[in-house]
């Protein structure tokens, strides 16, 4: 039977958990007919953004790279993103495009990513891997390779960067943009992966990527990634699931930065590659807050400009659009992930105003519109509660992490599942 596309519910009522907690005291009585506050700590939903700003900040150092393939914020503002970007994010996507982590040969930048990843984990945030195979920002030395050379060359670097960073970056896109990978012609010489690509075809390359990053971290969440949300990529979706390739998850990316798609847009590409039973990631969503790029322009990395503020006016509608989309994609039970593409607009992919912070370091209304969003209406603020004489409370609230205090004592717990359920803590000191 085919697979049913789940139906959007603006009432989250699939994210939502009316529990009925249970706690008992150190010495294992039930806590009964205490004052006990309960809040969350937090998100089940994976709610990210780039990390690429902070790879400096988490290695020492204070100067930008003029060089860095990864962009990213100037070192001065660090420390104040830094406090932003926890208060509001529960994930981040960090930069393994090869051109930059291995520009020459056999120096990968292994210590330098492994430290950025830790200072992430040490913030309470998850840490997923962007790209482990992608034809644009990849190493210049695969072009003189024969075609072999690359594939080895390929299948050793996923094993090497999926097996050093296990247990700290336990996600990647294993493969990034391969419905264009093989037809790419935006170079004037062709790139050892795309070569590869169009030699070996599109499935063959992502059962390589799949298979490796499986053998090297078998507990890995693996996505396949794209921005072609055409008939095409639904077509190689297909085709790699008959395959028997195992995708643990689907990656689309929305950037708009020719407009927002609306609601109607962005539910009718959920339900076409919700159709897969697979959960869908929201990899790299983005918003203007300053004037929008001509609708002619095909390759968004063609246009550039030499200035391109950020609005008062541009600021207002990027914040109304971002909760809306944000709105839209966690009324769909598919998704499972959303991650936006800049914190800030210092640095930013083409140097548009995507960012949620302007690049002196200010928030934009967008940056607290959703911060109100998810820590606000989405979030169960301190809440006290008196449990009963069986030393049990009702908690409602999404799925995500929670703690119970009382008395100077503590205890954790977890609403895994939506609907009336039950859960139980026990408070320690």
């Amino acid at each position: 039977m085919p697979h049913r596309s789940p139906s959007p519910d603006p009432q989250l009522a699939h994210r939502t958990a009316d529990a009925v907690l249970e706690l008992r005291g150190p010495d294992g009585a039930p806590l009964a007919g205490t004052d006990v506050v309960v809040e969350q700590t937090r998100h089940a939903l994976s709610l990210g953004n780039i990390g690429f700003d902070f790879v400096g900040h988490a290695n020492g150092e204070t100067e930008a790279d003029p060089d860095s393939a990864f962009g990213g914020a100037s070192p001065g503002l660090a420390e104040r993103l830094a406090e932003l970007y926890v208060d509001l994010y529960n994930t981040t996507t960090l930069p393994f495009y090869w051109g930059g982590f291995e520009p020459e040969r056999g120096k990968p930048d292994t210590a330098r990513l492994l430290r950025t990843a830790r200072w992430f984990a040490d913030q309470g945030v998850r840490v997923k891997g962007h790209p482990l195979v992608w034809h644009t920002v990849t190493a210049d030395w695969l072009r003189d390779l024969p075609t072999e050379e690359v594939e080895a060359a390929q299948r050793a670097r996923i094993r090497r960067e999926v097996g050093a960073f296990a247990g700290v970056v336990d996600v990647w896109d294993a493969v990034n943009e391969v419905v264009i990978m093989p037809v790419f012609t935006n170079e004037e010489r062709m790139n050892g992966i795309t070569r590869l690509c169009r030699e070996r075809g599109r499935i063959a390359v992502i059962r390589m990527a799949f298979e490796e990053a499986r053998a090297a971290n078998p507990s890995a969440t693996l996505l396949l990634n794209d921005f072609d949300m055409s008939p095409a990529y639904e077509c190689l979706v297909e085709g790699v699931l008959e395959a028997g390739v195992q995708v643990d998850a689907l990656g689309l990316q929305s950037h708009m930065h020719q407009g927002y798609w609306g609601e109607e847009r962005t539910l009718a590409v959920l339900e076409r590659f919700s159709r897969y039973g697979l959960p869908i990631h929201m990899t790299e969503s983005t918003l203007l807050s300053g004037p929008l790029m001509p609708p002619e322009v095909e390759d968004l990395n063609d246009y550039r400009v030499e200035s391109w503020p950020s609005t008062p006016e541009g600021e207002e509608r990027q914040a109304d659009e971002l909760v809306r989309h944000y709105r839209t994609l966690a009324s769909h039970p598919s998704v499972e992930a959303i991650t936006y593409w800049g914190l800030t607009d210092d640095g930013a992919w083409l140097g548009a105003p995507v960012g949620l912070v302007r690049a002196d370091g200010t928030p934009k209304p967008a940056y607290d519109a959703l911060r109100d969003l998810v820590k606000g209406e989405w979030w169960l603020a301190p809440t006290t509660l008196r449990t009963d004489e069986q030393g049990r409370v009702r908690v409602r609230g999404l799925l995500g992490d929670y703690r119970a205090t009382a008395g100077g004592a503590t205890a954790a717990f977890s609403l895994q599942a939506p609907g009336e359920v039950r859960a139980s803590a026990v408070l320690t000191g």
